[in-house]
């Protein structure tokens, strides 16, 4: 018998499915909550935040002292060797 709002009480699955509605649900807002957390954390996109040192090697970073004149050449040459 069909009702007046258009549903006749059928459920695809049988009614023993009826709890996966609201546990999907859960899961579908906690994965958008986790999803912003990262986006705004950076963790996601870490290298594209200003500022941030991204996917740098301690080599790039040494290299990039020694480009700024923040170390000479001595120190550049004895902290490569430390590195390698």
């Amino acid at each position: 018998m069909m009702h007046w709002y258009g549903y006749n009480g059928y459920v695809p699955f049988g009614e023993n499915f009826t709890f996966l509605g609201p546990i999907l649900m859960i899961l579908f807002w906690v994965a958008v909550i986790v999803l912003i957390v990262y986006l705004v954390r950076g963790d996601l996109w870490g290298s594209f935040k200003p500022g941030g040192q991204g996917n740098k090697t301690a080599l790039d970073i040494l290299r990039e002292r020694y480009a700024k004149g923040e170390i000479d050449k001595k120190e550049f040459e004895a902290m490569k060797k430390d590195l390698m």
